[in-house]
């Protein structure tokens, strides 16, 4: 059977490419990560709310979530059993690739994205206020990262809601599709960098996966190893979601076959 680009998928395919070379190339240019900074702390905000949710998923409670001005995060929680542990874990780098893998699919399936980046800007305040600012003065989490954590959320919310308001829909979609590459490469390059601080060879370094061994018992590369391939598949199944079509109607201008040609 073979597959091929959807023309529906065309254009917003071309938007997503666009995105990935930007982003790609603004890696050889020196001092691009000034444009890129609000962008990597979305992408923090979003790996820390995914621990936050994963949290409260299963049961515990969050008492912070703080950003710093590296761009690193920090989320505390209750903890629970193993399972919970590993589940929280976890969402940190997966929950950015499925947000990343979630934009996608939303501009795909024709929602629009002034809605999209609505719905971003409050999560970011959401997970700004509560976690951000209330929680942690009523726990006493409370830290010097408190005050960055919250201009930097109420600044990427504001901004998320001034590209909604004010540009025009074909900006507001390559907006989204930026976010989403930004997501996705950024959790893909935290992970080659996870992989490398999990090996025996490396200095003692707090991460995810430290958490994951520390619960499980099992070495971090493990873990590393484990979110890595997760994390491919989810891509490989998002971008097949988003650009492929198995109608037979559709003309392929870029076919695909899952069995050789005869």
């Amino acid at each position: 059977m073979k597959f091929g680009i959807s023309r529906d998928a065309r254009p917003q395919a071309a938007i997503l490419l666009t995105a990935a070379v930007i982003s790609i190339v603004l890696w050889f240019i020196p001092f691009a990560e000034i444009l890129t900074y609000p962008f990597r702390i979305f992408v923090t905000f979003i790996h820390e709310g995914g621990h936050a949710i994963a949290a409260l998923l299963t049961g515990n409670s969050v008492e912070s979530l703080s950003i710093a001005t590296n761009a690193s995060g920090e989320t505390y929680t209750s903890q629970g059993g193993t399972i919970s542990q590993m589940f929280v874990a976890s969402a940190g780098y997966l929950g950015s690739m499925t947000f990343g893998a979630l934009l996608l699919v939303l501009i795909r399936k024709t929602v629009a994205a002034r809605v999209v980046l609505i719905g971003s800007a409050t999560l970011i305040l959401v997970l700004t206020l509560i976690y951000g600012l209330i929680k942690p003065i009523m726990s006493g989490f409370a830290s010097s990262a408190m005050a960055f954590t919250i201009l930097a959320g109420t600044l990427l919310s504001l901004g998320l809601v001034a590209v909604a308001r004010y540009a025009k829909p074909r900006v507001a979609a390559f907006f989204v599709s930026f976010l989403a590459v930004q997501c996705i490469l950024n959790a893909l390059l935290d992970l080659k960098t996870v992989f490398f601080l999990s090996s025996p060879f490396a200095p003692s370094v707090q991460t995810d996966a430290v958490n994951m061994a520390n619960a499980t018992g099992i070495p971090a590369i493990f873990w590393t190893i484990i979110w890595i391939a997760v994390a491919f598949g989810m891509l490989w199944f998002v971008m097949r979601l988003y650009v492929v079509s198995r109608d037979a109607a559709v003309q392929p201008d870029l076919p695909f076959e899952d069995s050789p040609a005869v």
